[in-house]
């Protein structure tokens, strides 16, 4: 099927998006396992996970819709402390949020509704777990200071 050429465009551009995100929380996710914060690192190896499988299905509609898909990620900088990498994340999940409502505001005008819900999936998932559980962390260091949080963070188990 031919997709419409805006679409295609828009999709290369989130799928590239969503390429930096994985790679954004791939060198955190190791950066806390270095630091043993077991829960940080349990938490976004899974989000990698997660950002992976959001660039799967983009590739996949992109082939579907007979695009050709640019798996160069845009570029990124680490952050350097916990702090940081949890602000970073934050402002990459934000900027994800805009993309994906401006890309299903654009299929919308389309009538692609098929790449509409699938992007809808994706920001659903974004704005409620991944955006949400980084809020939170980032007020729980406000509210009970980075060291408890840093202490909370270690050791083995499953992330709040």
């Amino acid at each position: 099927m031919q997709g419409h050429p805006k679409v295609i465009e828009c999709l290369v551009e989130l799928l590239r998006g969503e390429l930096s995100a994985r790679d954004q929380y791939f060198i955190h996710s190791r950066q806390y396992e270095d630091l043993g914060l077991m829960r940080l690192y349990e938490r976004m190896n899974h989000e990698m996970e997660e950002e992976t499988q959001h660039a799967d299905d983009i590739l996949r509609r992109i082939l579907f819709l007979q695009g050709r898909p640019d798996m160069r990620p845009h570029e990124f900088t680490p952050g350097e402390d916990v702090v940081d990498m949890l602000r970073k994340d934050l402002e990459t999940e934000y900027r994800v949020q805009r993309n994906l409502k401006a890309a299903m505001a654009l299929c919308e005008e389309l009538a692609d509704y098929t790449t509409r819900d699938i992007l809808l999936r994706q920001l659903r998932d974004t704005e409620e777990d991944h955006t949400y559980w980084l809020e939170k962390q980032l007020g729980l260091i406000e509210k009970v200071g980075l060291e408890n949080y840093l202490q909370a963070q270690m050791g083995e188990g499953q992330s709040g």
